[in-house]
């Protein structure tokens, strides 16, 4: 089940659920709106290597904005902290966003029970496309779970994504064993 507008202001409430900064306004009937975060990263080289680190090369998105382009994987981050401590987090694009051509995730939009952290987003374009930081980028999603957690995400001696970040965080699939 999806938490409504009213049960998610709830779990705010409880503290199982945390958003800073946190503005009612950006809650929608049944999500929260998230914005773009003023830092964007690509990865120093064209072609990457799932063994291996992959270096970032992090930047600010200037005043003016910056024209993604297609063709290219731009890691953004969510201006928003947020904290989920009994629910699953999952973050789409805005429809408006969609609109304009840009995904804002590959693959990854489903958070876990215990993520504590910005949301690194894996942003493409189907035509170049001018964003600016602080503009309304994605939503988030709670969904309630069905029995009792063993080990929450920030409690994980494995997790990958556990540091807190305001900038975006490269893949980490190189530290996987295959």
């Amino acid at each position: 089940m999806i938490l409504s507008d009213k049960r998610i202001l709830e779990e705010i409430e409880k503290g199982t659920i945390v958003i800073s900064p946190y503005d009612r306004k950006y809650l929608g009937t049944n999500s929260y709106d998230v914005h773009l975060g003023k830092y964007l990263a690509t990865y120093a080289d064209r072609v990457l290597d799932a063994r291996r680190h992959n270096e970032i090369v992090h930047f600010e998105i200037p005043e003016e904005g910056f024209v993604l382009q297609p063709n290219t994987l731009y890691l953004g981050v969510t201006h928003e902290y947020t904290e989920t401590h009994a629910h699953v987090p999952f973050l789409e694009g805005k429809s408006s966003t969609g609109r304009l051509g840009i995904d804002i995730h590959a693959t990854a939009g489903k958070g876990d029970v215990g993520f504590c952290n910005t949301w690194t987003l894996e942003i493409s374009c189907a035509q170049p496309v001018r964003i600016y930081a602080g503009m309304p980028i994605g939503q988030l999603i709670y969904f309630a779970v069905e029995g009792e957690i063993e080990t929450l995400y920030n409690k994980k001696g494995n997790a990958k994504y556990n540091g807190r970040t305001v900038r975006p965080v490269e893949s980490m699939m190189w530290k996987n064993e295959f």
